[in-house]
Protein backbone atom coordinates (compact mmCIF):
# COMPACT_ATOMS: atom_id res chain seq x y z
CA UNK A 1 0.00 0.00 0.00
CA UNK A 2 1.06 3.57 -0.87
CA UNK A 3 2.10 5.53 2.03
CA UNK A 4 -0.07 8.96 2.13
CA UNK A 5 0.85 12.13 1.25
CA UNK A 6 1.17 14.85 3.57
CA UNK A 7 2.36 17.45 1.14
CA UNK A 8 3.55 18.14 -2.07
CA UNK A 9 5.82 20.66 -3.02
CA UNK A 10 6.80 21.61 -6.60
CA UNK A 11 10.09 24.21 -7.21
CA UNK A 12 11.51 25.58 -10.75
CA UNK A 13 14.49 26.07 -11.37
CA UNK A 14 15.90 29.40 -11.83
CA UNK A 15 19.17 30.24 -13.69
CA UNK A 16 20.88 31.27 -10.77
CA UNK A 17 20.63 28.10 -9.57
CA UNK A 18 22.24 26.10 -12.49
CA UNK A 19 24.19 22.92 -11.60
CA UNK A 20 23.39 22.39 -8.31
CA UNK A 21 23.51 18.63 -7.45
CA UNK A 22 19.21 17.75 -6.72
CA UNK A 23 19.75 17.06 -3.08
CA UNK A 24 21.07 20.15 -2.01
CA UNK A 25 18.75 22.20 -4.35
CA UNK A 26 15.53 20.37 -2.04
CA UNK A 27 17.34 21.46 1.38
CA UNK A 28 18.66 24.97 0.47
CA UNK A 29 14.74 25.48 -0.72
CA UNK A 30 12.75 24.07 1.94
CA UNK A 31 13.74 24.60 5.56
CA UNK A 32 11.55 21.80 6.76
CA UNK A 33 13.63 19.05 5.36
CA UNK A 34 17.06 18.20 6.25
CA UNK A 35 19.80 16.91 3.73
CA UNK A 36 19.47 13.32 4.73
CA UNK A 37 15.75 13.21 4.43
CA UNK A 38 15.91 14.67 0.87
CA UNK A 39 18.18 12.29 0.11
CA UNK A 40 16.05 9.24 1.98
CA UNK A 41 12.88 11.24 -0.32
CA UNK A 42 14.84 10.47 -3.39
CA UNK A 43 16.18 7.14 -3.21
CA UNK A 44 12.36 6.29 -2.44
CA UNK A 45 10.92 7.58 -5.48
CA UNK A 46 9.35 10.63 -4.12
CA UNK A 47 10.81 13.20 -5.87
CA UNK A 48 10.42 13.94 -9.83
CA UNK A 49 12.22 16.76 -12.15
CA UNK A 50 10.27 16.70 -14.83
CA UNK A 51 7.82 13.60 -14.06
CA UNK A 52 11.21 11.39 -14.06
CA UNK A 53 13.28 9.71 -10.80
CA UNK A 54 16.39 11.25 -10.81
CA UNK A 55 19.59 10.61 -8.14
CA UNK A 56 20.36 12.68 -5.33
CA UNK A 57 23.93 13.49 -7.45
CA UNK A 58 21.94 14.63 -10.47
CA UNK A 59 22.98 18.46 -11.50
CA UNK A 60 19.83 20.73 -11.87
CA UNK A 61 19.32 22.73 -15.27
CA UNK A 62 17.42 26.00 -15.67
CA UNK A 63 13.61 25.61 -15.99
CA UNK A 64 13.32 22.06 -14.62
CA UNK A 65 10.24 21.34 -12.21
CA UNK A 66 11.11 19.55 -9.38
CA UNK A 67 7.82 18.07 -7.29
CA UNK A 68 8.51 16.06 -3.81
CA UNK A 69 5.86 13.94 -2.47
CA UNK A 70 6.46 14.25 1.36
CA UNK A 71 4.60 10.94 2.93
CA UNK A 72 2.91 10.87 6.54
CA UNK A 73 5.41 10.21 9.02
CA UNK A 74 5.04 5.90 9.81
CA UNK A 75 3.83 4.88 13.03
CA UNK A 76 6.93 3.71 15.03
CA UNK A 77 7.70 -0.23 16.11
CA UNK A 78 8.09 1.42 19.78
CA UNK A 79 4.73 2.48 21.16
CA UNK A 80 3.50 5.14 23.37
CA UNK A 81 3.05 4.64 26.75
CA UNK A 82 1.72 7.36 29.63
CA UNK A 83 4.43 7.43 31.55
CA UNK A 84 5.05 10.35 33.59
CA UNK A 85 8.32 12.57 32.90
CA UNK A 86 9.69 15.73 34.51
CA UNK A 87 10.15 18.03 31.88
CA UNK A 88 12.35 21.01 32.36
CA UNK A 89 11.67 22.66 28.90
CA UNK A 90 9.37 22.25 26.10
CA UNK A 91 8.86 23.81 22.69
CA UNK A 92 8.32 22.77 19.48
CA UNK A 93 11.52 22.34 18.54
CA UNK A 94 12.73 20.49 21.64
CA UNK A 95 11.92 18.76 25.05
CA UNK A 96 14.94 18.71 27.86
CA UNK A 97 13.64 16.18 30.54
CA UNK A 98 15.53 15.28 33.91
CA UNK A 99 15.31 11.55 33.33
CA UNK A 100 14.96 9.35 36.45
CA UNK A 101 17.61 6.93 37.53
CA UNK A 102 15.67 3.68 36.78
CA UNK A 103 14.34 4.96 32.91
CA UNK A 104 16.03 3.19 30.44
CA UNK A 105 16.44 5.68 27.13
CA UNK A 106 15.54 3.10 24.33
CA UNK A 107 14.11 -0.02 24.14
CA UNK A 108 16.12 -2.96 23.84
CA UNK A 109 16.42 -6.44 24.77
CA UNK A 110 15.55 -6.75 28.52
CA UNK A 111 13.79 -3.43 28.12
CA UNK A 112 11.17 -3.76 25.74
CA UNK A 113 8.81 -0.86 26.84
CA UNK A 114 8.77 1.44 30.16
CA UNK A 115 11.57 4.06 28.30
CA UNK A 116 12.14 7.25 27.68
CA UNK A 117 11.15 7.36 24.16
CA UNK A 118 7.88 5.44 24.92
CA UNK A 119 6.94 8.24 27.14
CA UNK A 120 7.47 11.05 24.94
CA UNK A 121 5.48 9.07 21.97
CA UNK A 122 2.97 9.63 24.75
CA UNK A 123 3.72 12.99 25.95
CA UNK A 124 4.23 14.79 22.89
CA UNK A 125 1.34 15.86 20.68
CA UNK A 126 3.69 17.66 17.86
CA UNK A 127 6.14 15.41 16.57
CA UNK A 128 6.50 16.36 13.01
CA UNK A 129 8.92 13.32 12.38
CA UNK A 130 12.61 12.84 12.09
CA UNK A 131 13.84 10.84 9.12
CA UNK A 132 10.13 10.08 8.07
CA UNK A 133 9.28 8.44 11.37
CA UNK A 134 7.31 9.55 13.97
CA UNK A 135 9.31 9.89 17.18
CA UNK A 136 11.52 12.15 19.25
CA UNK A 137 15.26 12.61 18.28
CA UNK A 138 17.18 11.35 20.98
CA UNK A 139 20.91 12.39 20.17
CA UNK A 140 22.68 11.65 23.37
CA UNK A 141 22.06 9.17 25.92
CA UNK A 142 22.34 8.28 29.82
CA UNK A 143 22.84 4.86 31.43
CA UNK A 144 19.79 3.29 33.50
CA UNK A 145 21.10 4.00 37.31
CA UNK A 146 22.17 7.97 35.76
CA UNK A 147 19.74 10.77 36.56
CA UNK A 148 19.68 13.95 35.32
CA UNK A 149 19.32 15.85 32.33
CA UNK A 150 18.87 14.49 28.50
CA UNK A 151 17.45 16.47 25.25
CA UNK A 152 15.37 15.25 22.28
CA UNK A 153 14.56 16.92 19.09
CA UNK A 154 11.00 16.79 17.70
CA UNK A 155 11.97 17.39 13.96
CA UNK A 156 14.19 16.81 11.16
CA UNK A 157 15.87 19.85 11.31
CA UNK A 158 16.18 20.54 15.38
CA UNK A 159 17.07 16.54 15.19
CA UNK A 160 20.41 17.95 12.96
CA UNK A 161 21.41 21.01 14.83
CA UNK A 162 21.65 19.17 17.82
CA UNK A 163 23.03 16.42 16.32
CA UNK A 164 26.27 18.76 14.63
CA UNK A 165 26.42 20.47 18.24
CA UNK A 166 27.38 17.49 19.96
CA UNK A 167 29.71 16.06 17.01
CA UNK A 168 31.08 19.20 16.94
CA UNK A 169 31.24 19.31 20.70
CA UNK A 170 29.91 22.81 21.19
CA UNK A 171 27.63 21.60 23.47
CA UNK A 172 28.74 21.91 27.34
CA UNK A 173 27.61 18.94 29.71
CA UNK A 174 28.26 18.63 33.12
CA UNK A 175 27.76 15.89 35.67
CA UNK A 176 28.52 15.41 39.21
CA UNK A 177 29.57 12.01 40.70
CA UNK A 178 30.54 10.27 44.07
CA UNK A 179 34.28 8.50 43.73
CA UNK A 180 35.96 6.21 46.05
CA UNK A 181 39.10 7.96 47.51
CA UNK A 182 40.65 11.08 48.00
CA UNK A 183 41.57 12.83 44.57
CA UNK A 184 45.56 13.86 44.96
CA UNK A 185 45.07 17.25 42.94
CA UNK A 186 41.77 19.90 42.93
CA UNK A 187 41.32 19.28 39.49
CA UNK A 188 42.89 17.44 36.51
CA UNK A 189 41.81 16.01 32.93
CA UNK A 190 41.76 12.50 32.20
CA UNK A 191 41.74 12.02 28.27
CA UNK A 192 42.44 8.42 27.48
CA UNK A 193 41.37 6.70 24.50
CA UNK A 194 38.69 4.54 25.06
CA UNK A 195 36.56 1.69 23.13
CA UNK A 196 35.41 -1.85 23.69
CA UNK A 197 37.85 -3.93 26.12
CA UNK A 198 40.35 -6.74 24.70
CA UNK A 199 39.60 -9.01 27.51
CA UNK A 200 36.05 -8.58 27.71
CA UNK A 201 34.11 -7.00 25.25
CA UNK A 202 31.06 -6.52 27.72
CA UNK A 203 33.08 -3.63 29.05
CA UNK A 204 34.36 -0.25 28.09
CA UNK A 205 38.37 0.22 28.93
CA UNK A 206 41.73 1.99 27.94
CA UNK A 207 42.87 -1.77 26.63
CA UNK A 208 41.34 -1.62 23.42
CA UNK A 209 42.26 -2.51 19.49
CA UNK A 210 39.55 -0.12 18.77
CA UNK A 211 39.74 3.31 20.84
CA UNK A 212 38.31 6.63 20.76
CA UNK A 213 39.54 9.99 21.95
CA UNK A 214 37.94 10.95 25.41
CA UNK A 215 38.09 13.66 27.57
CA UNK A 216 37.25 14.05 30.95
CA UNK A 217 37.84 17.15 33.28
CA UNK A 218 36.91 17.24 36.81
CA UNK A 219 37.10 19.52 39.77
CA UNK A 220 37.24 18.32 43.48
CA UNK A 221 33.94 19.82 44.82
CA UNK A 222 34.09 18.17 48.42
CA UNK A 223 36.27 15.61 50.25
CA UNK A 224 34.76 12.94 52.76
CA UNK A 225 37.90 12.39 55.24
CA UNK A 226 40.16 10.08 52.78
CA UNK A 227 37.23 7.83 52.03
CA UNK A 228 35.14 9.68 49.16
CA UNK A 229 35.13 13.08 46.88
CA UNK A 230 32.59 15.12 45.32
CA UNK A 231 33.68 15.96 41.83
CA UNK A 232 32.38 18.23 39.22
CA UNK A 233 32.76 16.64 35.92
CA UNK A 234 33.09 18.47 32.21
CA UNK A 235 33.00 15.97 29.47
CA UNK A 236 34.16 17.38 26.56
CA UNK A 237 33.57 13.86 24.93
CA UNK A 238 30.34 11.55 24.78
CA UNK A 239 31.86 7.73 24.64
CA UNK A 240 30.30 5.12 26.01
CA UNK A 241 31.03 4.60 30.19
CA UNK A 242 33.28 7.40 29.69
CA UNK A 243 33.44 8.74 33.33
CA UNK A 244 33.17 5.09 34.92
CA UNK A 245 36.07 4.01 33.33
CA UNK A 246 38.00 7.07 33.02
CA UNK A 247 37.68 7.52 37.04
CA UNK A 248 37.54 3.79 37.64
CA UNK A 249 41.42 3.46 35.41
CA UNK A 250 42.50 6.34 37.52
CA UNK A 251 41.79 4.70 40.61
CA UNK A 252 38.90 6.27 41.56
CA UNK A 253 35.46 3.74 40.67
CA UNK A 254 32.20 5.59 41.23
CA UNK A 255 30.36 4.86 44.63
CA UNK A 256 27.92 2.09 43.70
CA UNK A 257 29.28 0.86 40.23
CA UNK A 258 30.02 -2.91 40.59
CA UNK A 259 31.33 -3.26 36.44
CA UNK A 260 34.14 -0.66 37.45
CA UNK A 261 35.31 -1.67 40.67
CA UNK A 262 33.17 0.14 42.98
CA UNK A 263 32.30 -2.53 44.88
CA UNK A 264 35.68 -4.11 45.38
CA UNK A 265 37.00 -0.24 46.27
CA UNK A 266 34.33 0.83 48.63
CA UNK A 267 35.18 -2.67 50.86
CA UNK A 268 38.38 -1.50 51.35
CA UNK A 269 37.90 1.86 52.55
CA UNK A 270 39.35 2.12 56.63
CA UNK A 271 36.58 4.34 57.86
CA UNK A 272 33.40 2.24 59.10
CA UNK A 273 31.26 4.99 59.10
CA UNK A 274 32.07 6.32 55.85
CA UNK A 275 31.67 2.78 54.04
CA UNK A 276 28.58 1.78 55.48
CA UNK A 277 26.72 5.03 54.10
CA UNK A 278 27.82 4.93 50.63
CA UNK A 279 27.32 1.32 50.30
CA UNK A 280 23.34 2.07 50.90
CA UNK A 281 23.37 3.44 47.16
CA UNK A 282 22.32 1.03 44.66
CA UNK A 283 23.27 2.55 41.49
CA UNK A 284 26.57 4.34 40.27
CA UNK A 285 26.73 7.80 41.72
CA UNK A 286 26.67 9.67 39.10
CA UNK A 287 24.15 12.42 37.49
CA UNK A 288 23.81 14.44 34.52
CA UNK A 289 23.74 18.31 36.54
CA UNK A 290 24.04 20.68 33.19
CA UNK A 291 23.36 20.95 29.78
CA UNK A 292 23.98 24.06 27.51
CA UNK A 293 22.88 24.05 23.72
CA UNK A 294 22.01 26.61 21.27
CA UNK A 295 18.69 26.50 20.13
CA UNK A 296 18.02 24.42 16.90
CA UNK A 297 15.37 27.26 16.32
CA UNK A 298 16.72 30.74 17.47
CA UNK A 299 19.79 30.38 17.55
CA UNK A 300 19.97 31.50 21.72
CA UNK A 301 21.93 29.87 24.11
CA UNK A 302 20.14 27.63 26.56
CA UNK A 303 21.19 25.84 29.83
CA UNK A 304 19.21 23.61 31.72
CA UNK A 305 19.68 21.81 35.00
CA UNK A 306 18.42 19.13 36.75
CA UNK A 307 18.22 18.91 40.65
CA UNK A 308 19.76 15.91 42.49
CA UNK A 309 17.53 13.22 43.24
CA UNK A 310 16.82 12.03 46.56
CA UNK A 311 19.40 9.49 46.77
CA UNK A 312 22.04 11.30 45.76
CA UNK A 313 20.80 14.33 47.99
CA UNK A 314 20.41 11.98 51.43
CA UNK A 315 23.49 10.38 50.87
CA UNK A 316 25.64 13.35 50.72
CA UNK A 317 23.32 14.59 53.71
CA UNK A 318 24.58 11.56 55.77
CA UNK A 319 28.63 12.00 54.89
CA UNK A 320 28.28 15.85 55.69
CA UNK A 321 26.55 15.01 59.10
CA UNK A 322 29.43 12.23 59.83
CA UNK A 323 32.04 14.61 58.97
CA UNK A 324 31.23 17.04 61.67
Amino acid sequence: MSPEIMERIELSVSPEEVGLRLDSYISSKVGSLTRSRVKKLIDEGFVEVNGCAMKASHHISAGEVVVISVPEPVEPEAKPQAIELDIIHEDSDIIVVNKSVDMVVHPAAGHPDGTLVNALLAHCDDLSGIGGELKAGIVHRLDMGTSGVIIAAKNDKAHQSLADQFKNRTVEKIYCALIIGSMSEDAGVYDKAIGRCVKDRKKISSHTNSGRDAKTEWHVQERFGKSLSWVEIVLHTGRTHQIRVHFSEAGYPLVGDPIYGGDKKLKRIVDKGFRDIAAKLDRPALHSWKLSIDHPGSGDRMKFEAPLPADLTSLLDELRNFSL
